[in-house]
């Protein structure tokens, strides 16, 4: 019995506390009246129980409330994040096609005013190391594509085709240190040859004599006397003249017309008739 009372002798002080006033209302049935010495010091012991009950109830169910709409409010979020994110690569990849149906647009354009028969194809390897710079692409021998074929954008010159195989070759940018284009100042009418300097970014003008007409801006179209590219393809601009006061040649710098560091399509051009009389006379 004792061991009993001393087990639960809180929860029974707490229920004597809230029973005995209930006792004491209630055979009063329910009259006002003073309340007694036992009434005040029942009410006295239960108050800051009642109150501490009261707030630690109260604060469980605030924390309880937060704790559900924090969470409900991080799930948002992550929902909002996930279809932004969706968003956001829908809109990517419709940026990107509609930079690629440009490009294509203008491919069809200069094919439409080509003298002649063009393949088109998608850049898919690099090689810019000082020695050999070129890029591979996804058209070869299978395609039609072959050795010392020009290849062009529709804002001007690339290179040349150096090597093909079944389903794809090898393309020689004119910033090569190897590369030779037959040039003409378009302004002055002035012949040249671009050769590659092979810093990656600009090109020299070469067999210019100091005294010809050519200053910087001129634009450089191909010349067609290399037995390569058709006349009239742009080439770049001129960035930088000197004259040295020695030798019969100036010295001037091309900038080139495409941006050979994100060329993606190219078109590979027909040979010309000097080209084609020079394999022949070679097979000879």
């Amino acid at each position: 019995m004792f061991s009993f009372l001393n087990r639960y002798r809180e929860p029974l002080l707490v229920g004597a506390l809230i029973i005995v006033p209930l006792i004491s209302f209630l055979s009063r049935g329910g009259r006002g009246r003073e309340p007694n010495f036992i009434d005040r010091a029942v009410l006295a012991l239960s108050a800051p129980l009642q109150s501490a009950l009261t707030f630690a109830f109260t604060g469980v169910s605030s924390i309880v409330d937060g704790y559900v709409a924090l969470r409900g409010a991080h799930e948002d979020a992550t929902q909002c994040h996930g279809r932004l994110a969706e968003a956001q690569a829908e809109l990517n990849s419709l940026t990107e096609a509609k930079a690629e149906n440009q490009r294509l647009k203008e491919a069809l354009n200069f094919v439409e005013r080509a003298s002649g028969p063009s393949i088109t194809a998608r850049v898919i390897g690099l090689n810019a190391t000082p020695q050999f710079q070129s890029f591979r692409i996804n058209r070869g021998e299978d395609d039609g594509v072959r050795v010392g074929m020009p290849v062009v954008t529709p804002k001007g010159v690339v290179g040349q085709v150096v090597r093909a195989v079944g389903s794809s070759a090898d393309v020689m940018v004119m910033l090569d240190p190897q590369s030779r284009i037959g040039a003409l100042v378009q302004r002055s009418r002035v012949r040249g040859t671009v050769v590659g300097a092979g810093d990656g970014q600009k090109m020299l003008l070469d067999f210019v004599r100091r005294e010809d007409d050519i200053t910087d801006g001129d634009v450089v179209v191909t010349a067609g006397t290399d037995g390569i590219f058709p006349r009239g393809l742009v080439v770049g601009s001129v960035k930088g003249v000197s004259r040295p006061t020695v030798g019969l040649f100036l010295i001037g710098q091309i900038e080139p017309a495409v941006d050979l560091a994100r060329v993606e399509e190219v078109l590979i051009l027909p040979v010309t008739e000097l080209s084609a009389m020079r394999a022949v006379e070679g097979a000879r």
